[in-house]
C-alpha cells in the first residue's frame, strides 16, 4: 500500500515517515523546501498554492492513502487553502485522506473541547487551520481531519528546543502557569494518525494526550527528563502578556481513544518513562 505523507520533512512528517516505512508501506513524503534524511522513500517537492501541482503529485504518486501533516502557520494561502486543494485531488483519485488539525481552532472560552465543538478561533493561525477543516469537509465528507494539541519528542519539537533554550539562558521569555494544553507525544500521534488512515474512520476527531498541563508543568517535566534545572525555567502569566491566542483549550480525545489501538499518553506518563 501506498501512502503520501505531506509535510514528510517536519517534525510530525518525518515521524509519520519513519513509522510508514517500518510497516512495510511504500511511501511518498513532500517537501516545501528540503526533503528529509529518509532514503527509503521517494520524495517530492510540492508549494501547497499551486492547485496543478498539487493534483499531478497525486497523481504520479497513485496512494491509497494521504496524510496532510503540513504547517504554513497563519499562511491563508498555505494553512487554509491549500489542504482544500489537497482534499479535491485525493477525492477525484479516490485516496483516503487524513488531515491534521490544531486546537487552535478553539478559543478557551468553553475549556474543554470534544469533537462535536464548532471552531471560534483567535488568531489568524485558528483562523486559517478552521477555514481548511470547513473546506475539507466540503470538498471530501469521507476525509478524517484529526485535531492535536503540542507535540513532543526530542529537541525537533519546537516546544523542547525552547525548554532547553531557556534553561541555558539563550532565549528570552517565559512559560506561562495559565496557559493550558493537552500534549501528545509525536511517536503516539503518528500511530494514532497512520491508524486512523489504515481504517474506516471519517469525519472529526481529536489525538491530544490525556493530561492538561501548563506550559510550565510541560517544562518543567520535559527538564527533569533531560537532565536540565528546571528552576531556570521563568514562570510568567499569558494574561498579562501581549501574545495573542488562547489561555486554556483541553481536547477530549476520549471519544476517538475508544476507536484506536494507540494509546494517546498523557505528559506526565511519556516524560516520566524518558520518552
Amino acid at each position: 500500500m501506498t501512502i503520501l505523507i505531506i509535510g514528510g520533512s517536519g517534525f510530525l512528517g518525518a515521524e509519520l515517515v519513519r513509522q510508514a516505512a517500518v510497516a512495510g508501506h511504500a511511501t511518498v513524503a513532500i517537501f516545501a523546501t528540503r526533503p528529509g534524511r529518509s532514503a527509503e522513500v521517494t520524495w517530492h517537492a510540492l508549494d501547497l498554492r499551486d492547485p496543478e501541482r498539487v493534483e499531478a503529485v497525486v497523481a504520479t504518486a497513485a496512494p491509497c492513502l494521504v496524510v496532510n501533516a503540513t504547517s504554513g502557520g497563519s499562511d491563508w494561502a498555505v494553512t487554509a487553502e491549500g489542504p482544500v486543494r489537497l482534499a479535491m485531488a485525493a477525492a477525484k483519485y479516490g485516496c483516503r485522506l487524513v488531515h491534521v488539525s490544531s486546537d487552535a481552532v478553539f478559543s478557551g472560552a468553553s475549556v474543554r473541547y470534544d469533537e462535536s465543538c464548532l471552531p471560534d478561533p483567535v488568531t489568524p493561525y485558528g483562523a486559517a487551520k478552521a477555514a481548511a477543516e470547513t473546506g475539507i469537509r466540503f470538498a471530501y465528507p469521507d476525509a478524517v481531519i484529526a485535531r492535536t494539541s503540542l507535540i513532543i519528542g526530542d529537541q525537533g519539537s519546537t516546544h523542547v528546543r525552547a525548554v532547553h533554550d531557556l534553561a541555558a539562558g539563550t532565549r528570552d521569555g517565559a512559560l506561562f502557569t495559565d496557559d493550558i494544553r493537552c500534549p501528545v507525544h509525536v511517536a503516539d500521534l503518528a500511530a494514532a494518525l497512520l491508524e486512523l488512515a489504515c481504517g474506516k474512520a471519517n469525519g472529526m476527531h481529536h489525538l491530544a494526550g490525556a493530561d492538561a498541563v501548563s506550559r510550565h508543568e510541560l517544562g518543567s517535566l520535559i527538564a527533569k527528563r533531560d537532565g536540565l534545572d528546571a528552576s531556570r525555567l521563568p514562570a510568567g502569566l499569558r494574561a498579562n502578556s501581549a501574545i495573542p491566542g488562547a489561555l486554556d483549550v483541553r481536547l477530549d480525545s476520549r471519544a476517538t481513544q475508544r476507536k484506536l489501538h494507540t494509546a494517546l499518553r498523557g505528559a506526565r506518563q511519556f516524560l516520566a518513562l524518558g520518552a
